[in-house]
């Protein structure tokens, strides 16, 4: 059985938040959260993944089945992250001319698996 969790639309860099899910992809879920914990000093995107994470770990223990597994029974079997769309923004520049910023925004997707099955 597994549970998934996702979170649309975060103002973050997609190449950057992969740099974060390629680290835990596959660990089980206690490791992957004390690797989080170390990152989350030094990267913003491990706050985020943080977050989905504990969702996915939520949805799996609200589940059917799930109430009777302990979160260090699970592990991550698929983390991925997604382009969302780009919103576009106008700085103003010399001599009247306007130059786009394009902010990206990601979905981040974490799917834990318990190790039994």
């Amino acid at each position: 059985m597994e549970a998934r969790a996702k979170a649309k639309y975060v103002r973050h860099g997609q190449r950057k938040l992969r740099q974060v899910t390629e680290l835990i992809q596959g660990k089980s879920v206690d490791e992957a959260f004390a690797m989080l914990s170390i990152l989350r000093s030094q990267r913003k995107g491990a706050q985020i993944v943080e977050t989905v994470l504990k969702s996915a770990v939520a949805n799996y223990q609200q589940s059917e089945g799930g109430s009777s597994v302990q979160p260090e029974d699970l592990t991550i079997s698929s983390i991925y992250v997604d382009g969302g769309p780009l919103v576009k923004r106008i700085r103003a520049r010399a001599q009247g001319r306007a130059f786009r910023i394009h902010k990206q925004l990601s979905h981040v997707t974490v799917v834990v698996a318990d190790l039994g099955a």
